[in-house]
């Protein structure tokens, strides 16, 4: 595996700088929310610096890529390329950075959309990406503290607000997300 070093050179030459700024300050919420949960620091630390690291692929780069490693493509993503990112990011983190620890690859993966089942980890940097500082929408401050008490009730509340927000821009959900709601609301319930 890399060095943060090698990572954050990596970064630097292929992110814009606002967002090496996001990327520094996703690894930044990871690691306290690590630290609040139990979880390696390190991974969360990694995961949340690299979830972005093909962020500034453009579209038919990143369906490039996946087609290129036989990865059937929903209709979903196709008509939303943008959302491979995560997916892309965690074939670039293996195959590039020679990151192989499976729960980071799978954080950098769904941080995007979640899943069913999702890893203390990959809830980490599900809500780290959404909760950084230099995030600012209405009721991200009850999230950041929400987050530190609850973290299924805080990503049910953002997967509410992602699905809101897509619906209102006629934007197709990902079945992935879907399922992650669901998943977490059917657990909380019992």
């Amino acid at each position: 595996m890399w060095n943060e070093k090698e990572m954050l050179d990596y970064l630097i030459k292929n992110l814009k700088a606002s967002r090496l700024k996001h990327s520094l300050s996703v690894s930044k919420t990871a690691v306290k929310l690590a630290v609040n949960y139990g979880v390696d620091i390190d991974k969360a630390r990694i995961a949340g610096l690299v979830h972005d690291c093909v962020k500034n692929k453009n579209d038919m780069e990143l369906i490039k890529i996946a087609v290129d490693h036989k990865l059937e493509l929903s209709d979903v993503e196709l008509q939303n390329p943008s959302i491979l990112h995560g997916l892309v990011g965690s074939i670039v983190a293996k195959e590039v950075m020679e990151i192989y620890d499976e729960d980071i690859l799978n954080a950098i993966h769904y941080h995007t959309t979640g899943r069913k089942n999702m890893s203390i980890l990959e809830k980490i940097i599900y809500i780290a990406d959404y909760i950084e500082p230099l995030r600012v929408f209405d009721g991200v401050e009850e999230l950041r503290r929400l987050s530190m008490i609850d973290l299924n009730a805080t990503i049910i509340k953002s997967f509410d607000n992602t699905i809101k927000y897509v619906i209102s821009k006629n934007g197709l959900l990902h079945v992935d997300t879907i399922n992650a709601r669901n998943y977490l609301l059917s657990k909380s319930s019992r």
